[in-house]
């Protein structure tokens, strides 16, 4: 392995030890690819001499996916490029580093833009995005990355260069539905199955109008059951339904520079908001039958804030994005002493959100701990609760309190990881929504891809 541009310095591999976890774990080595041949020819030697490889983008990975404390940080950030844009058959073809806001620069003179919405946009790779299924906010409308992504280069355990591409048959008998799209396997897999070198992106059309509205309610049961309506309102169409407890509510204002006497933020103590918007092709939106629906469960049409435009909706992501850069400044002080932030990510199905949401809040409540904060996709019936854990023993203390909740969400039909994937952090709780069964498919497709566990070890195990 010496003859490859591998980082051994100190100083380099600890400036790969860390993620968006808050776990520590520093590699014995960094790799820097800059093409899909050196990719290539770290992998053959890997597997030559027998190290283990863990792919990495931006390391935005909440669950520790993209550090290891063992073998080669493989970091794919150099191979940040647009390979082409077509324009008329909406697709573009890039490398794994590019980062997605990058990407979405690119793509606005064209008209075009790429639908998958992670709040990280301006700092995860799409690489990365592709390797964890990432999502966000407007997948109520889009859906998450995989429904986006038309075909993938992957370099395999064995060196080989594969290409996989989407047939989009609407018919298709041959074999089991597991083998039809190979795309699928390597979407969500976490870099467990091979290192993603090139993708080809489908694109969507700029929408003519977006408006974002910012609607606070008196409390929560009022804001969750808004959104609920929203949902299967015939009226409105929304692209996302946001959540803001009162404590995330309270952190949105502080980020806006509002005040309580601010038009637009005028609101009560324990006041909670929900965060909609909704993009047109044809210019037509009702913004009159938002407000009738947002009065129905409480809110007051002159504490709307409405966000029109691109300029405008960017500051409303801007503060959308400042609830978990706030959950992770709290966390810092804590980092070097075993403590970190602890986030959920468990959906269930959206008309059963605000029981999910009571039953969380109350298991914190029955252990005697701080229920954190609690926001995100609840329009898909998938929030995040965000805990400060101070030291290792809470973090096991709040732990207990997610595994509590995890097999609540799943007796409601949910899940125990909607977006960011099951990383390291996560993997202790798979058997509480896989059968035997179904891990033991899981693992069968890896054994065939990746037979002496080259990739990505301690991710989805």
């Amino acid at each position: 392995m010496n003859a490859l541009p591998l980082e051994r310095d100190q100083a380099i591999r600890e400036s790969y030890a860390r993620d968006a976890s808050g776990l520590w774990l520093v590699p014995d080595a960094v790799a820097r690819p800059t093409s899909t041949d050196h990719v290539t020819e770290l992998v053959r030697a890997a597997a030559r001499d027998g190290f283990v490889i863990t792919p990495a983008g931006a390391q935005t990975s909440t669950t520790g996916a993209s550090i290891c404390d063992h073998g080669i940080v493989l970091s794919t950030r150099a191979m940040d490029k647009i390979i082409d844009i077509d324009v008329d058959a909406r697709r573009a073809r890039v490398q794994p580093g590019l980062v997605l806001g990058d990407l979405q620069r690119a793509l606005q003179p064209h008209g075009l833009f790429f639908a998958p919405d992670p709040t990280s946009d301006q700092e995860c790779t799409v690489g990365g995005a592709i390797a964890c299924n990432a999502s966000g906010p407007r997948t109520l409308q889009y859906g998450a990355t995989r429904a986006h992504v038309n075909a993938l280069t992957v370099v395999l355990a064995n060196g080989e260069n594969i290409s996989v591409r989407r047939q989009h048959l609407e018919k298709n008998t041959v074999g089991n539905r597991a083998i039809h799209e190979p795309v699928d396997w390597f979407v969500g897999s976490e870099g467990t199955l091979g290192v993603i070198v090139e993708a080809e992106l489908a694109l969507l059309p700029l929408p003519v109008r977006e408006i974002g509205l910012g609607i606070p309610f008196p409390d929560e049961s009022a804001a969750l059951a808004f959104i609920a309506a929203a949902r299967t309102s015939i009226n409105v169409a929304a692209r996302c339904l946001e959540y803001f407890d009162a404590a995330s509510f309270g952190i949105v204002r502080e980020q806006s520079g509002a005040s309580p006497s601010d038009a637009g933020w005028n609101v009560v103590d324990g006041a909670t908001m929900v965060y909609a918007e909704q993009a047109s092709q044809d210019d037509v939106i009702d913004l009159d039958a938002w407000i009738a629906l947002a009065e129905e469960f409480g809110a007051n049409d002159g504490d709307v804030r409405v966000f029109e435009g691109g300029a405008a909706i960017r500051e409303a992501r801007r503060l959308r994005h400042a609830v978990p850069s706030a959950m992770h400044e709290r966390a810092a002080p804590f980092l070097n002493s075993g403590g970190r932030r602890v986030s959920t990510d468990w959906a269930v199905p959206y008309a059963s959100a605000a029981r999910a949401v009571a039953m969380a809040r109350q298991h914190a409540k029955t252990a005697g701990i701080d229920p954190g904060i609690i926001y995100g996709h609840l329009g898909n019936g998938h929030p995040h609760q965000n805990f400060i854990a101070r030291s290792p023993a809470e973090v096991q203390m709040i732990e207990a309190v997610v595994e509590r909740t995890l097999r609540d969400v799943i007796a409601m039909g949910g899940t125990v990881a909607a977006e960011h994937g099951i990383g390291k952090i996560k993997s202790k709780w798979l058997p509480l929504q896989l059968s035997a069964q179904q891990i033991s498919v899981m693992r069968a497709v890896r054994q065939a891809l990746d037979p002496g566990g080259m990739f990505a070890p301690g991710n989805v195990e």
